[in-house]
């Protein structure tokens, strides 16, 4: 079945979608010797496929996802740098063959960082139109004011463009340093330290704490496992989307409340029906209260000779009631 060449690439372990595009786009490529336009597709059962020269295998590889905790100064990348000497995450992590990073970090940064030879999975969990989010927890310099962190969730412009809408909550405020919860779905580079310095905040420490819904759990700075069918599946699954965020609390006014309440109580009423007074309510008077059958109506002409019969007669409990003394009238 033919697919996208990039797609094939990928799943060769070549590298992500958007690394083969460029391979692409630089001639790089051939299918059956011929080079090939971004776009083109391939049949990996019958035709060639060659990368620099070098034909693609595309044998059935076990899947590899591990994730690290990287400590301070180690370099996210595969080979070193020929004039530093600090360590690379692959340093820490010595298994054979050629991995995919989700989640780079500089070198000051610290937290969690997945790596891989699925390079499709790469690919939807590094590209910002698939929104996944990663979660981080950065010590700021300061208390940011309110309208600081509206700004910071709307976008701020940086020199590659403005940054995607993000969250921002503190976590603890203090006078001297704060502690902020950021989850964002892009990662511009040390885009977090380059907004916190604009805003008057910078970042002390920075830590990636999530990536999707998986955690660094018990990992130490160093320290890496590996991750099962389900870890991988919490790696896909947004923050945001299980509510990892409370809502702000929003004050409001008294006559908010009130209103509230009211809107509250008269869905409880139509939630629960009528209460047992305003199921005899008819559709003129007031409610009913268990009137004697033959007893005047209040307001009804004989209402005053019934109140005056009741008043000389006996009570329920055989009791005589007590009688008013009728009153002389003085004659004028």
């Amino acid at each position: 079945m033919k697919e996208r060449v990039q797609k094939l690439m990928a799943q060769a372990n070549v590298g992500s979608r958007r690394a083969n595009e460029e391979l692409i786009k630089q001639g790089r490529v051939r299918v059956n010797g011929r080079v090939i336009q971004l776009g083109d597709q391939a049949d990996p059962e019958k035709d060639v496929i060659e990368v620099d020269g070098v034909r693609l295998n595309f044998a059935r590889q076990p899947r590899i996802y591990i994730a690290l905790n990287k400590p301070m100064n180690v370099l996210t990348t595969n080979v070193g740098r020929g004039d530093d000497d600090r360590k690379t995450i692959r340093d820490l992590v010595p298994v054979e063959g050629h991995l995919f990073t989700i989640g780079r970090l500089d070198a000051e940064s610290e937290g969690l960082i997945v790596l891989t030879n699925d390079g499709e999975l790469t690919h939807k969990l590094t590209h910002p139109r698939y929104g996944h989010t990663k979660t981080y927890r950065a010590i700021v310099y300061g208390l940011p004011s309110q309208e600081t962190i509206a700004k910071w969730e709307s976008g701020v412009y940086l020199e590659e463009g403005k940054t995607s809408p993000c969250s921002v909550r503190i976590v603890k405020g203090g006078h001297d340093l704060s502690t902020l919860e950021i989850v964002m779905t892009e990662g511009k580079k040390r885009q977090i330290r380059r907004v916190a310095s604009m805003l008057g905040h910078p970042v002390k420490r920075l830590v990636r704490t999530h990536i999707g819904k998986l955690g660094l759990g018990g990992l130490r700075p160093g320290e890496w496992r590996d991750l099962d069918a389900r870890d991988v599946a919490l790696m896909q699954i947004p923050a945001m989307q299980l509510e990892e965020n409370r809502p702000r609390r929003v004050r409001r006014s008294r006559q908010a409340e009130f209103d509230s309440s009211e809107g509250q109580r008269g869905a409880r009423a139509r939630r629960n029906g009528p209460r047992p007074a305003e199921r005899e309510r008819d559709d003129t008077g007031p409610a009913r209260r268990g009137r004697r059958p033959g007893a005047a109506k209040r307001g009804s002409p004989n209402a005053s000779s019934s109140r005056r019969g009741r008043q000389g007669g006996t009570r329920r409990n055989g009791q005589r009631g007590s009688q008013r003394k009728p009153t002389k009238r003085r004659s004028e």
